[in-house]
């Protein structure tokens, strides 16, 4: 099965080489790696193009957000599963791919799979600052706010073809909005991998602690848009992060 990999970037020079490598280690190699750049003035495009022989495809124009540069993926994307890496993430290790690939190999009705992830400090020590276990798949569970996290998300292609990519009206949390979209009203077929999936640095777009309300703000909208009970589900959702960051 071949298996792609999107990564979106923004001025990212200090993390978007750890990024790629992480990638292009992985010992699964039927990997397609689309690099979607949304115009970097820092130097992050002279970096990525000292990979061009290893990244399958690589555009680098003006979008409208991070999510319209996650959609310019999808569309270019051909592998039979898909999902994504963010610039200031990495893989957990070097078999994670390869443990993907197996799941849904190993069951045909399989259509999505996620697993588990940390968070770290965005400096040197990389201290761990949030250890986010997914656990088993419960539909109930969206109800009260759980999701999947978001990096560690794979699903078929075909999947996505069908039930569409990201919604342009949220800007900081549509990730929530589509995956609510494809758990909780299309009911699609999940496996939980029991595994460490990514590494995700802290000071990134969704984990910034300036956009904390906006973020707030959208999930409202987001539940509330699905016709679940969006206080409830929002004001859960944020307290188990709290005991994550907690533990």
């Amino acid at each position: 099965m071949k298996v792609s990999i999107i990564t979106i970037c923004y001025n990212r020079k200090k993390t978007i080489a750890q990024c790629i490598e992480s990638v292009l280690n992985q010992n699964y190699t039927n990997i397609e790696y689309i690099l979607i750049d949304g115009n970097s003035t820092d130097g992050t495009k002279g970096i990525i193009q000292a990979y061009s022989d290893k990244i399958s495809q690589y555009i680098s124009e003006p979008d409208k957000g991070m999510y319209d540069a996650i959609n310019k993926g999808l569309k270019m994307a051909t592998g039979d599963i898909i999902g994504l890496m963010h610039s200031d993430d990495e893989f957990y290790d070097t078999v994670v791919v390869n443990k993907i690939v197996d799941a849904f190999e190993s069951n045909a009705q399989i259509e999505g799979v996620y697993g588990d992830g940390i968070y770290v400090s965005n400096d040197a020590e990389e201290k761990v600052v949030r250890n986010r276990i997914g656990g088993e798949y419960d539909f109930e569970k969206l109800k009260t706010g759980w999701l999947p996290l978001h990096p560690t998300v794979y699903f078929r292609k075909s999947v996505i073809d069908k039930l569409g990519s990201y919604d342009l009206n949220f800007k900081i949390a549509s990730d929530t909005e589509f995956l609510l979209r494809y758990l909780f009203v299309n009911k699609i077929k999940l496996d939980y991998l029991r595994t460490y999936v990514v590494k995700m640095r802290m000071g990134g777009l969704s984990t910034s602690y300036k956009r904390a309300f906006e973020v707030l703000h959208e999930d409202y909208r987001i539940y509330k848009h699905h016709g679940l009970s969006a206080f409830r589900a929002v004001f859960l959702k944020k307290l188990l992060a709290l005991k994550q960051y907690i533990n």
